[in-house]
């Protein structure tokens, strides 16, 4: 136990080290935000497990509450932040990748001065020939007459020779020197000449600035997103668990019925789950829809409470008022084991609800059989399906109600005809129910398990979280058919 205790606690601790991360660090820079986050997920680490230990031993059953809401809030946002990293690392690289790629076309800054020592390519304007080029405008230099003109022409050459020796040595006059000291200072003294010496380039401390704002934006779109939808689901999972159940329908065939009992009626409930979070009024709309169906039997397939009858006998004293024509039926589930299973089937049969404690009974020409759930052979308490199933007419149809419907690999030699089960919730909170079908063979609705048709219902109450997302909350009327 003290192991099991251990494992929950490492779980929750670095579940809320990555929500933080994602939620906290990664949103909002150093801060009052920062630390105020971090101190809330320390906080909401520790109400877990506070809430776990303290429902459970009685101890702290003011948590139930926030604790429950804020376990299925820590789950959605586990699960939609999940999802997200497979795109949130595809708009990361490709940020990057932008960041790191100059743009397509870019061409030199106007001013930007070769390397030292560099000599201008063959072909390149030197400053002097750009400055007296042809169509020139605002030039300082006189245009230079290149005509023979006998009696210029010495002092033409001469002149287009200085030019050239000064271009060459690296002289400029002075137009070129004032141009030279201000690309000179600009270089110095602008940050895109430090960085790429293109046009519009930015520095490498703004393209870093640039990154961070948009990673801290991709961030806080994420966290919003996943706070939203978390906090969305969480809304209408609470709203649909304490919304009462829904009734269902379904028909089944039973090749051995006989045809005087076509048309039976089962009305199916299971995980009513009375605990901190229900109270009398969850039991009393229960009974009012099993009572509308006009049922034949009644088959309440575990996990009637989570609490001892000196806590929550008053809330299943309604139970008393089920009606049916041919009686109603108990077996123990896991969380009667939790519960002082003992007491609960004491006060179950008070309540006129008969518990099939490893035994069956005929009911006009249909064996009705129940086994006691597999959580109690940790105290000796187990099923025995020998006991329950065996010596018996092969010619008459049997109903097995068993808790879990992983039971039905122990009762498949037995020839069942349907076992009825309840236990998985139907998953409660998707996308939980794909993880309850690592352990459960039917999640939910009719299924088969080596041969046996099984029937699930999703439970009429809750465990836990007060949320149920894609598993509304039912009793279930199965009719039975003769071929």
């Amino acid at each position: 136990m003290i192991g099991f205790v251990g494992l929950i606690i490492v779980v929750v601790g670095l579940i809320h080290l990555y929500l933080w991360k994602r939620l906290v660090r990664d949103p909002f820079r150093k801060g009052r935000a920062r630390r105020a986050g971090g101190i809330a997920a320390v906080l909401l680490a520790i109400l877990v497990p506070a809430t776990l230990i303290g429902v459970r031993t009685g101890s702290a059953k003011w948590l139930a509450w926030p604790g429950y809401l804020w376990v299925a809030l820590m789950f959605y946002l586990l699960v939609v932040l999940a999802v997200l990293e497979i795109p949130r690392l595809v708009a990361n690289l490709w940020l990057r990748s932008k960041a790191a790629t100059p743009e397509a076309g870019a061409t030199p800054e106007a001013g930007a001065t070769p390397e030292a020592g560099a000599t201008p390519e063959a072909g390149t304007a030197t400053p002097d020939s750009a400055v007296s080029g042809p169509g020139t405008s605002g030039s300082s230099h006189e245009n230079v007459d290149t005509t023979s003109d006998p009696a210029r022409g010495n002092t033409t050459t001469t002149r287009k020779a200085a030019r050239e020796n000064a271009t060459t040595s690296g002289a400029v006059g002075p137009e070129n020197a004032t141009t030279a000291s201000a690309g000179n200072a600009t270089s110095a003294h602008s940050p895109e000449d430090t960085t790429s010496g293109y046009a519009g380039g930015n520095t490498a401390s703004e393209d870093g600035a640039a990154g961070i704002e948009r990673r801290l934006l991709l961030a806080r779109g994420a966290a919003i997103f996943a706070g939203l939808t978390a906090a969305g689901l969480t809304g209408y999972g609470v709203k649909t668990a304490l919304g009462g159940p829904q009734l269902d329908r379904v028909q089944i065939p039973l090749a051995k019925l006989p045809r005087a009992m076509d048309g039976t009626r089962l009305a199916v409930v299971s995980d009513i789950h009375l605990g901190p979070l229900t109270g009398v009024r969850h039991a009393e709309r229960i009974v009012r829809l099993i009572n509308s169906v006009d049922a034949d039997i009644v088959c309440v397939v575990g996990d009637l409470v989570d609490g001892s009858v000196g806590e929550l006998g008053r809330f299943a004293a309604p139970l008393a008022g089920i009606r049916s024509r041919r009686g109603a039926y108990f077996v123990t589930g896991n969380h009667e084991y939790y519960s002082g299973y003992s007491e609960w089937v004491t006060e179950v049969a008070r309540l006129g609800i008969r518990p099939l404690r490893n035994e069956r009974l005929e009911v006009a020409g249909l064996d009705l059989a129940g086994v006691n759930d597999l959580g109690g052979e940790a105290v000796g308490d187990g099923p025995d399906f020998e006991r329950a199933l065996g010596d018996r007419d092969p010619a008459r149809p049997v109903v097995l109600m068993a808790h879990q419907p992983i039971a039905a690999k122990d009762a498949a030699p037995f020839g069942v005809d349907l076992q009825v089960s309840g236990h998985t919730h139907g998953g409660q909170m998707a996308p939980f129910n794909l993880l309850v079908k690592l352990e459960q063979p039917v999640v939910s609705g009719l299924g088969k398990v080596d041969g046996v048709p099984v029937y699930v219902t999703n439970g009429a109450g809750f465990w836990g979280p007060p949320v149920r997302v894609g598993a509304p909350p039912q009793v279930t009327v199965i009719e039975l058919r003769t071929p």
